[in-house]
C-alpha cells in the first residue's frame, strides 16, 4: 500500500476492495487522474482508493499517470537532538529539493538542506520513508517523489533561510516545538516527524 497526497488528502494505492464510506474507489488501470485530483480538491471526500490486483505494480502504474519530479530531503538533527525546520508558504516543512544533473539522491538531500538553511557538516545516518505528493506548476499536475534521509550535524552557526526559494525562517525545534509546528505542516511531513 502507498499513500500519495493531494494537499492533505490521500490517494491510497491498494489491492483491497473495501466498502466505500468517506472515500471513493477507482481502478488504477483505467483511472482519470485529473478527475481524481478534482474530486479530492472539490468535495468533502476524505480519500480516494486506486485499486490494482498486483501489489508489485501499484506504484509503477501510478507513477506513469503524471510527470515525476525526483527530490531529496533531510530530517536533520543537531547536537541537542533538535530537528531542523524551514518555514515556507506559511507552513512548517523539512528542507528538500529537486535532484540536479548526475548527483546521487543522497548528494541531492545534503545539498538541498545546506542551501535552504545554511547548515554545514551534515552526515546521513539512515534512509527514511519516501513520500509522494501531487502538485501543480504552470497549470500542469506532477508527482513529487521525495527520498528522505535522517541526518546529523554538529553545526551550531547562524541559520540562513534561502529567501529566493520562499523560505522565510529556519529553526532548530525541540520535540515540543516540533509537535506544535506540525499542527501547521503537510501530511507527508507529519509522517516523518
Amino acid at each position: 500500500m502507498y499513500t500519495i497526497y493531494v494537499g492533505d488528502k490521500p490517494i491510497i494505492l491498494t489491492t483491497k476492495v473495501e466498502k466505500e464510506t468517506d472515500f471513493k474507489s477507482f481502478l488504477l488501470k483505467s483511472v482519470n487522474i485529473g478527475k481524481v485530483i478534482k474530486v479530492l480538491n472539490n468535495t468533502d471526500l476524505k480519500a480516494v482508493h486506486l485499486i490494482h490486483n498486483n501489489p508489485d505494480k501499484l506504484l509503477k502504474h501510478f507513477l506513469k499517470l503524471l510527470p515525476n519530479v525526483i527530490a531529496g530531503g533531510g530530517k536533520a538533527y543537531n547536537a541537542n537532538n533538535e530537528v531542523l525546520f524551514i518555514y515556507r508558504n506559511n507552513k512548517w516543512d523539512l528542507p528538500k529539493g529537486k535532484a540536479e544533473g548526475k548527483e546521487s539522491i543522497e548528494e541531492t538531500a545534503i545539498r538541498e538542506v545546506e542551501e535552504e538553511t545554511g547548515v554545514e557538516g551534515l552526515k546521513i545516518t539512515k534512509p527514511l520513508p519516501t513520500t509522494y505528493h501531487i502538485f501543480k506548476r504552470n497549470g500542469k499536475h506532477k508527482i513529487k517523489v521525495t527520498y528522505w534521509f535522517e541526518m546529523k550535524t554538529k553545526f551550531d552557526g547562524k541559520l540562513y533561510p534561502q529567501e529566493k526559494e520562499g523560505i522565510t525562517k529556519v529553526e532548530w525545534l525541540d520535540e515540543k516545538s516540533a509537535q506544535k509546528a506540525l499542527e501547521n505542516s503537510y501530511a507527508n511531513i507529519k509522517l516523518l516527524v
